[in-house]
């Protein structure tokens, strides 16, 4: 897996990292009445091995961390020609909920902000809203290892906050293309990030994009290898929002962070990584998590940018 001796190492870590106290939770009521001293890292290898410390069989909405995992599967339901006509691939150096698009092209700069996230989910193959929905629920479930289900607190929450994410999707309809009405994507947007996932469990969905799209200790694949290629680079230059540049330099692992505090990481051919922290810096990641993965990068070499040994 990744080292022999991982459990001891990962406890460790937690203790390293819990006396960071900077940072708040989201504003969202869902995230903003956590307890701040709950701490998770979970590391599933590409063989199906499991080891964590600390929270990490809490449950908590999974947020902007399923983005990934749609943008892959938009890909494989229209191609990755038709997902470029429509999102492209560049960092935006923006918050993730500017109201904007790219400039001269009118597409959202990639599919890690809201604008190119809300455009992903439309662009998933469904008779309806309901039937896109149940096709990502299932994906993302499959690679969990469970039926995730929606927190409805949470769902109820962003539906009333909503009035942002609207505006982003009718500026995405009225200045270039929404495949769907704006009011439909948005609702299903937020039943996306409503569901419930622990950290274990996002450690097996980082897992599976690590493992080529092909769910670890099986032989189910769920995502194509061109799905996964795609969206493992745009994790790694976009994934972190407007510290992406940072932390390339700093962990150099494709990730993708969520307002509830979760930071997932996917390393080619090894493994996944989650952690959970509700503490967030003022981009909108966890800030403990981030320090643990920049321990983890470090220790366990782990930059996807390292130099090859020779025994490798």
């Amino acid at each position: 897996m990744f080292a022999r001796d991982l459990p001891a190492y990962l406890d460790d870590l937690l203790d390293r990292v819990r006396d960071d106290d900077d940072g708040e939770p989201d504003e969202l009521p869902v995230h903003a009445e956590a307890d701040l001293d709950r701490l998770a890292v979970a590391v599933v290898g590409v063989d199906g091995q499991v080891c964590t410390a600390g929270d990490a069989e809490f449950y908590y909405p999974i947020q902007s961390l399923s983005k990934a995992v749609v943008y892959g599967l938009a890909i494989d339901c229209v191609g990755m020609e038709e997902v470029l006509r429509h999102i492209d691939v560049e960092p935006s150096g923006d918050a993730f909920n500017r109201i904007s698009l790219e400039g001269g092209q009118n597409r959202p700069a990639n599919p890690m902000i809201n604008a190119g996230a809300l455009t992903a989910h439309s662009l998933v193959d469904g008779h309806d809203a309901e039937h896109r929905f149940a096709r990502i629920r299932e994906l993302l479930s499959a690679m969990a290892g469970r039926e995730l289900e929606m927190d409805e607190d949470s769902y109820r929450q962003e539906m009333d906050d909503a009035h942002r994410n609207l505006g982003i999707a009718h500026m995405v309809k009225a200045l270039s293309e929404l495949p769907d009405d704006p009011h439909d994507v948005v609702d299903g947007y937020s039943r996306q990030c409503a569901l419930r996932v622990s950290t274990v469990e996002l450690a097996r969905i980082a897992a599976t994009l690590a493992n080529d799209g092909v769910v670890p200790g099986t032989e189910e694949r769920v995502l194509s290898r061109q799905a996964t290629r795609h969206v493992l680079s745009v994790m790694l230059t976009c994934g972190m929002y407007d510290s992406a540049g940072d932390w390339v330099s700093s962990v150099g692992i494709p990730a993708k962070s969520g307002v509830s505090g979760g930071i997932v990481g996917a390393v080619p051919g090894r493994g996944g990584i989650a952690t959970y922290s509700p503490r967030l810096d003022k981009h909108g990641n966890s800030t403990r998590g981030q320090v643990a993965f920049e321990h983890l990068a470090v220790d366990l070499d782990l930059h996807v940018l390292r130099p090859r040994h020779r025994d490798e």
